[in-house]
């Protein structure tokens, strides 16, 4: 239990600091950089301050509300999950804390701005002309590697069990 406990809290920390640190870059983006426009870091990153109204990929625009409701929703079952399940990795725990903190993030967007402040935004890429933010990458920096740790130690677990 006391394991537990601490991944939990590793869990807590690592979330509070993704959804602080998205934050704080979305406000530095809110002041610093006027809606609708670009400032050209280089040839392949721009930062171009846009809101998102919907959901992933600009989806359902207008329906930011269900977007955010479906999210809560979500965050409150990962966290259950991870406070039920009995057998966990830590690394699991850590990729959660930042699926949640993004998710959170985009959450206090919505609840503050009606909207989800987008604004890195790649170039160069075919078929590619999507605006997120940072929220979205701490998203992806948790599910990734939480994927694969997930293939490679259930694979062995598996294994084991056979």
């Amino acid at each position: 239990m006391a394991n537990r406990a601490h991944n939990m809290l590793l869990f807590a920390v690592i979330a509070v600091s993704v959804l602080l640190l998205s934050q704080a870059i979305g406000l530095w983006v809110n002041s610093s950089i006027p809606q609708n426009t670009t400032v050209e870091l280089n040839s392949f990153i721009h930062f171009t301050h846009i809101r998102n109204f919907g959901g992933v990929f600009g989806l359902a625009q207008g329906s930011g509300w269900l977007f955010a409701l479906v999210s809560i929703g979500l965050l409150l079952a990962v966290s259950a999950y991870l406070w039920l399940s009995p057998d966990l990795q830590r690394y699991e725990y850590i990729c959660f804390g930042f699926v949640v903190g993004g998710g959170a993030s985009n959450i206090v967007d919505r609840l503050l701005h009606g909207s989800v402040i987008d604004f890195i935004d790649i170039q160069h890429i075919p078929f590619w002309n999507y605006v997120f933010n940072t929220a979205d990458v701490m998203i992806h920096v948790g599910i990734w590697p939480l994927l694969i740790l997930s293939f490679v130690f259930g694979a062995r677990t598996a294994k084991n069990d056979a």
